[in-house]
């Protein structure tokens, strides 16, 4: 699971060393957007140390880099790519074209440094409107890619539109991102909320785009990722409901029914398909005891 993949300024040694006591699902040290023009050399310098470290937590490691178009691409490449990095997480993805170059320029560098070509994962970052019409075809233009995100601040930039609190500009792409990841068979992960101290703020956003088919949500904060963690899982009111449903539904079995009914609503086989999914994933975070086989 991607849950909660963790940005940390790759110039930042004090972030880098505070990020190995944390618990993110993945370490996220970025070479992009949170590092300013004249630091990006450094910022390399920094996280290649740091990289080592941060992989001895045994959390994986996913160094954000600059996109293709930059000039930056190549040297963040060679700085990063190693063995002890899980994949690459790279921006300003517009086609399929843009993802070949991308997956040729990773099997060379795999190649330099002793890797065997095509163990770099890369998680993609959909967030313009020419990526959003070529969602699906991104999403699954390489057996590298494990996840797609989704950028709201560089989406509406892109559009030249407002942002707003209410998410409703970037309502149809939030969609469109879910739609496509799911149809390649990979996440999609959301864009980061950027009022780190509103945590309540943080938990509608993350339940809003869990609603949407987001499996993640990258954090900017240490603070936000207990959060994001805990609007990924299963609540115990969905795990309750979830185990309702499965014995309404066997009841039914029993009595050589195909579906059934509970407060009112139709329970036919694709409602209990997600209520076994629901259970199977609190039995494997341990957020419930019950462990028979039939569910």
């Amino acid at each position: 699971m991607l849950r909660s993949p963790l940005f940390i300024p790759g110039n930042r040694p004090n972030m880098l060393k505070k990020a190995l006591i944390l618990s993110p699902d993945a370490y996220i040290p970025d070479l992009e957007d949170s590092v300013p023009i004249d630091q990006k050399n450094n910022a390399r310098e920094i996280t290649s140390s740091f990289i080592p470290k941060l992989n001895s937590t045994g959390t994986a490691v996913i160094p954000r880099i600059n996109p293709m178009s930059s000039g930056l691409f190549e040297k963040d490449l060679e700085a990063v790519v190693g063995p002890h990095i899980f994949g690459l997480s790279i921006g300003k993805v517009n086609c399929t074209e843009d993802v070949l170059n991308i997956s040729t320029a990773i099997e060379s560098q795999e190649k330099k440094t002793g890797l065997n070509v095509g163990v770099l994962k890369l998680v993609l970052w959909l967030e313009t409107a020419k990526a959003i019409v070529n969602a699906y075809q991104i999403s699954s233009a390489s057996s590298r890619i494990i996840a797609v995100a989704f950028g709201g601040e560089d989406f509406t930039t892109d559009m030249a539109i407002e942002r707003k609190e209410n998410n409703s500009e970037i309502s149809y792409p939030r969609n469109a991102v879910c739609i496509a990841a799911r149809a390649a068979g990979v996440m999609a992960l959301d864009t980061p909320y950027f009022s780190f101290q509103n945590p309540d703020g943080l938990m509608h956003d993350a339940l809003e785009a869990k609603s949407y088919g987001f499996r993640g949500k990258f954090a900017i904060h240490p603070s936000q990722i207990n959060i994001i963690n805990d609007a990924f899982l299963p609540s115990e009111i969905e795990i309750s409901q979830a185990e309702r449903i499965l014995d309404v539904y066997e009841e039914a079995e029993r009595r050589g029914s195909g579906a059934t009914s509970l407060d009112g609503k139709v329970i036919d086989w694709p409602v209990v398909k997600r209520a076994r999914e629901t259970l199977n994933l609190a039995r494997k975070h341990k957020l419930t005891k019950n462990t028979d086989d039939h569910r």
